[in-house]
């Protein structure tokens, strides 16, 4: 019997991997590009570079695309749910006769981290989101409702929450706070009244704010009370996407990952969220992402034999 090859796709918010795995999960070839989120570029750009990308990917394994027998996929903007006729359509363009298991870029990060397509992942970064599956498969999406709607516990909400902070530290409603200089400074701001300016301009502001969150976090360690109840705030929000999905989804005690700079990285927030959730460490993951796609390509074609 020939060596099975399966290809794994992360499109994530800002970069695009690809890699090319045996079934151990040894690397024989890889291939990177820019976003591939198509509310970013267009789904006809997006389709292009996927296939672009994962032509290199094989061609630097030294492969060709008959040698390929599983793709799994998760992009960015492109949740499984509403895009898995566009992702397989897009998958198809290269490989016509491989077995396609499109995906999200929640469920792979998920399958990377445990190894496995059960558990809980919370992820936080500029946004959050919460994704879990059963011992069923019965899988459940909390959050991920984007700035306005949701992203509690992000960097972006930790951010905008300082932001409404000093307003009401202006006012009088919040006691005074060691959260204005620094973070008038970070903006490159003057006064309480640029900040009103800068933030209902013509330009989206979601990078800049959730670029103050270490901000909000390093005085929350220094004993700022202002500061304490933002992140506190976000701890709660995040606590809530666990439990909600162990509820919706009957589950007890699931192994859970953590996913987004905000959490793999050690600080007050996720320190504070392994103690509310029970966790002595932030929990490491098994494989990135991209592998994650790949094991699930792999599960599938191990299923479908």
């Amino acid at each position: 019997m020939s060596e099975q090859y399966a290809i794994g796709i992360d499109g994530g918010g800002t970069n695009l991997r690809v890699i090319v795995v045996r079934p151990d999960l040894t690397v024989v070839g890889r291939a990177n590009a820019g976003t591939a989120n198509p509310n970013v570029i267009g789904h006809d750009s997006s389709s292009a570079l996927l296939q672009q990308t994962m032509q290199e990917a094989i061609a630097n394994a030294g492969l060709e695309f008959g040698q390929i027998d599983a793709v799994g996929i998760g992009v960015a903007g492109a949740p499984r749910e509403f895009e898995s006729e566009w992702l397989y359509q897009a998958m198809l363009g290269v490989l016509p006769d491989a077995l396609i298991v499109p995906s999200s870029d929640h469920e792979i990060a998920l399958v990377g981290a445990l190894g496995k397509r059960e558990g809980v992942l919370i992820l936080a970064g500029t946004g959050s989101v919460g994704y879990g599956v059963n011992a069923a498969g019965e899988s459940a999406l909390v959050g991920g409702w984007g700035y306005l709607l949701g992203d509690e516990g992000s960097g972006y909400s930790l951010g905008m929450d300082a932001l409404r902070a000093l307003m009401k530290v202006w006012d009088g409603r919040l006691p005074e706070s060691s959260l204005t200089e620094p973070i008038l400074a970070a903006l490159g701001l003057r006064n309480i009244w640029d900040v009103v300016t800068w933030l209902y301009g013509d330009m989206v502001r979601t990078p800049e704010i959730a670029k103050l969150s270490p901000i909000v976090l390093e005085h929350a360690v220094k004993g700022d009370g202002v500061a304490q109840m933002i992140v506190e705030r976000g701890v709660m929000g995040l606590v809530e996407h666990v439990e909600t999905i162990k509820r919706r989804l009957g589950m007890d005690t699931p192994e859970i990952a953590f996913a987004g700079g905000l959490l793999t990285s050690e600080n007050l927030l996720s320190r504070t969220l392994c103690d509310r959730l029970g966790l002595s460490s932030i929990p490491q993951p098994r494989y990135t992402p991209v592998v994650g796609a790949a094991l699930l390509a792999l599960q599938q074609l191990k299923q479908r034999v």
